[in-house]
């Protein structure tokens, strides 16, 4: 299978698996405890169909909406997800790069493996910094003073993961950042000798937004679900999202909200946005999907507050069905994560084209010329 196959995000998935020893894929594609609400992020959209115009002059149509107040391409962002330079060694600047020739907001985490002041070199186009709050207040300070200086649009708080959802997925095959070659796994890595190279000799893999203060997860290994259980701060409450929105005084975004008392709560407390997310499935399995619990968060704080619907995000249509909802935008990770791992750049921008091209022919079909006409009339719910 080969790039050129690609034609939907599923099959950079099928691509990925071929491509990453298998703790590396188990990583991006795994969920918490049975993963059943990872499923249920993209099954949600079948619950309901689009209702579409005909005869509506469709030779020119926008695809073009303003989140979190700087125009996007497209009614997409892509999500910011943690230690990239596992999945491929370019990392998040493959994405950087991708994001700005299709004119979309990106972010990246607070665990990326690519620093605030090179992304913010890299690309003009709009980006979201993903805070962790660390238990060492010093640290927290220091990443978003560095985004400050860096010019970063906007600053995500994530609220959704005080201990870390058990991933299964990686306790069996033991993957850490960064990755170690244990007996269980030596094999899966040996077996595939470029993504070993690539690691292997490239830069040495680090989270540079974090190793100024603490050496886990750079030069000290630990799993992703023990850097969140000993690293973050559980007693993190609505008090520290005031004062951390105070302290960076831009564009201020809460995500991981999922009930429709936490929404109004975040417009109390003065945030311009919630990502109405779940961490992709991989905290509290069980809990209800993005786009399930949509309609219940426009009811509580529609108009007052971007929503912008995170996850399970496979189609071009799961945006526009996303917008007929009510939310302003929709967004994903594993959307063009399984595409970074297969051919990084490359792969990327083919990902994105290709929800491009179904967003495009999803609004043609639908008889809609922009994205604001993207209203709740054009939806049935089954």
């Amino acid at each position: 299978m080969r790039l050129s196959d690609c034609h939907r995000i599923d099959d950079f998935r099928l691509l990925a698996r071929k491509r990453l020893p298998f703790p590396v894929f188990d990583y991006i594609d795994g969920a918490a405890d049975d993963e059943l609400t990872k499923a249920r992020n993209t099954a949600s959209y079948e619950n309901c169909d689009l209702v579409p115009d005909v005869l509506a002059g469709v030779a020119e149509i926008d695809t073009s909406c303003t989140i979190l107040g700087r125009r996007s391409a497209l009614p997409l962002m892509l999500s910011p997800t943690a230690v990239q330079r596992a999945f491929h060694w370019e990392g998040e600047r493959a994405v950087a790069k991708a994001a700005e020739k299709f004119g979309l907001w990106f972010g990246i985490s607070s665990l990326a493996t690519r620093s605030i002041e090179e992304i913010a070199q890299l690309t003009s186009g709009p980006k979201l910094f993903q805070l962790y709050v660390h238990k060492d207040k010093s640290l927290n300070t220091h990443m978003i003073e560095r985004c400050q200086a860096a010019g970063f649009d906007a600053l995500a708080l994530t609220v959704d993961t005080i201990v870390s959802g058990k991933r299964e997925r990686c306790l069996h095959s033991g993957f850490t950042t960064p990755p170690r070659f244990t007996p269980a796994s030596v094999i899966s890595y040996a077996t595939k000798p470029k993504w070993t190279l690539d690691y292997l000799l490239r830069e040495k893999f680090r989270l540079p937004n974090l190793d100024t203060h603490v050496a886990e997860g750079s030069s000290k290994a630990l799993s992703i679900a023990d850097y969140f259980n000993t690293m973050l701060d559980t007693s993190m409450d609505w008090g520290t999202a005031a004062a951390i929105r105070e302290q960076w005084g831009g564009t201020f975004v809460l995500k991981g909200v999922m009930s429709a008392a936490d929404a109004r709560r975040a417009v109390e407390i003065g945030a311009d946005a919630i990502m109405l997310s779940n961490h992709g499935g991989r905290q509290l399995d069980g809990s209800r999907a993005p786009f399930d619990q949509l309609p219940e968060i426009v009811d509580a704080v529609g108009g007052e507050i971007e929503i912008i619907c995170d996850g399970g995000v496979r189609r071009g249509t799961h945006a526009l069905k996303a917008l007929c909802a009510g939310a302003d935008a929709a967004s994903g990770g594993r959307l063009y994560l399984y595409a970074l791992a297969a051919a990084g750049q490359d792969g990327v921008e083919r990902a994105l084209s290709i929800l491009k091209d179904e967003i495009e022919r999803g609004m043609r079909l639908m008889g809609v010329t922009s994205v604001d006409q993207l209203t709740q009339d054009r939806l049935r719910w089954r």
